[in-house]
């Protein structure tokens, strides 16, 4: 056995994240780590890294007993982790970044020529091409996980933590990543893979084990074994069946005519996008990522001005409207990115909880705290959030968690029109169940729902009509009771739908 990680324990005060973890890696072993958020999984991962420590329990390589003081002491025993925001420079270039560290040079300086071969050879060996001169902020997503899997294989990485490296990728990056990992396991490399999307973890995975609340439910062999199961033991019960109401779409409460975003290339952000939401409707947007799609809600929701084109909401023009104001008037707004646009890190779960809320629960500036408690704990209860506490800062809860505040926190506004970009992004199977029946729920209530998300499931699951984004244009538009994966996908690519 290559890695054994036995009866790992880890207390944080009175909350245990793990309860007596027992884990095994095999040589040129796929082995995933799945659960809910907040079930343990980063934290044990943290701790055969060196960023924690256990309170109790043993780690072994090889069948030596070791312990870890620091992330340095793993990557000496030949481990190595990809973390879900990639740790890179973004002005650096890709292969600055690769040899970061360990740059080759001569007595004086930095041999950039070196470090460029050195790319390029790792590149070829391992089937992932990069170019050695990009920047990496220039790199799409799915470049910049490759460029983080190529930093930890320069360090001599036998053993390679992932953790959700799928989180961010779209559909065609997912496909390539992973099949780069099915042929590294092939040339002896060890994969410890963390995450949500059971369907990916079927594809790719030897075994599988499952943790819920700290504690190990089952390792099971991919092989043996199914996502119904898999859930269940995740989730402890059997999910439910999601029922979807009749589609009964009332007036339009959004509507978007002719909108453009020149943006500063040669072919513009959006190119004269037209739509409309109507009550009771979920409107899903499709598209490879990078097609206009962030521009389109960043213009809808005032964090961008069109050059051309209005936006109105419930008959009203909101473009060039702040933000707020555009709130005010019966918006709310799932972010596709939770931290850059969704949260405040430094902040209390209370706090970021109450952002948006706050005129309802003050009285002549100052906030009803028993008011605000009870609120937000109502969200921390009905959709499951794992916090030691409500003053908690948000930094401290795992992404799953975190995303699940933001979705309760904008869900609360009970506004006709809701933006939902990306809104299981990151979440278990049991939070993402929650967060479709909220999203259904609101439709059903005559709630208007734009969405967008790389997930063509989700898509198809939650949408009454697609849009398909293509290089800044709507190019398609399909009911979706009867649209399938390979017309969407064809309209993303930039073809024709057919059938």
């Amino acid at each position: 056995m290559l890695l054994q990680m036995e009866r790992i324990t880890k207390s944080y005060g009175t909350v245990k994240a793990n309860r007596e973890v027992d884990f095994t890696l095999r040589e040129g072993e796929i082995h995933a780590l799945v659960g809910e958020n907040g079930a343990g999984k980063t934290t044990l991962m943290r701790i055969l890294y060196g960023m924690e420590s256990p309170t109790s329990g043993s780690i072994k390589i090889r069948g030596q007993e070791t312990a870890f003081g620091s992330p340095a002491d793993a990557i000496r025993n030949k481990i190595g982790m990809v973390h879900q925001h990639f740790m890179l420079f973004p002005s650096f270039t890709v292969s600055e970044n690769i040899v970061i560290g360990r740059e080759p040079g001569k007595t004086v300086g930095f041999d950039r020529k070196a470090a460029a071969a050195i790319t390029e050879q790792l590149s070829r060996q391992y089937g992932m091409p990069v170019n050695p001169e990009q920047k990496v902020e220039e790199c799409s997503l799915g470049m910049q996980q490759r460029v983080e899997i190529l930093k930890v294989l320069y360090q001599g990485a036998e053993v390679i933590i992932l953790d959700e490296p799928t989180a961010v990728l779209t559909p065609l990056e997912v496909a390539e990543l992973l099949t780069a990992i099915k042929a590294l396991a092939k040339q002896g490399k060890s994969f410890i893979l963390i995450s949500h999307k059971l369907q990916e973890i079927m594809e790719v995975a030897d075994r599988i084990t499952v943790l819920r609340d700290g504690s190990v439910t089952g390792t099971v062999d991919a092989a043996d074994t199914t996502i119904e199961h898999l859930s269940r033991l995740m989730v402890g019960r059997d999910l439910a069946v999601m029922e979807k109401a009749a589609y009964k779409p009332g007036d339009a409460v959004l509507e978007v005519a002719q909108l453009s975003l020149r943006g500063n290339g040669v072919k513009p952000l959006l190119d004269k996008v037209n739509l409309n939401v109507r009550e009771g409707e979920i409107v899903g947007i499709a598209g490879i990522s990078g097609n206009g799609q962030s521009e389109l809600l960043q213009t809808i929701s005032g964090l961008a001005q069109p050059d051309e084109g209005e936006v109105r909401l419930l008959g009203e023009k909101i473009n060039g409207l702040q933000v707020r104001r555009i709130r005010d008037r019966g918006m709310a707004h799932i972010p596709e990115d939770r931290y850059q646009w969704g949260v405040a890190r430094e902040a209390t779960v209370a706090d970021n909880g109450l952002m948006g809320h706050a005129r309802k629960y003050s009285s002549r500036g100052i906030l009803r705290g028993a008011a605000i408690r009870k609120l937000v704990g109502g969200w921390v209860s009905q959709f499951g959030i794992k916090t030691g506490s409500l003053q908690t800062k948000v930094q401290n809860l795992s992404g799953g968690n975190l995303q699940k505040l933001i979705v309760a926190r904008e869900l609360a506004h009970g506004t006709p029109f809701l933006i939902a970009a990306e809104p299981t992004r990151g979440v278990d199977v049991g939070a993402m169940e929650i967060i479709h029946g909220e999203l259904l729920k609101k439709r059903e209530e005559g709630g208007a729902i734009l969405l967008v998300s790389s997930e063509l499931t989700e898509i198809l699951k939650l949408s009454d009509r697609i849009l398909v984004m293509y290089e800044g244009r709507i190019v398609g538009e399909l009911p979706a009771a009867s649209a399938t994966e390979e017309q969407i996908s064809l309209l993303m690519a930039g073809g024709k739908a057919v059938g």
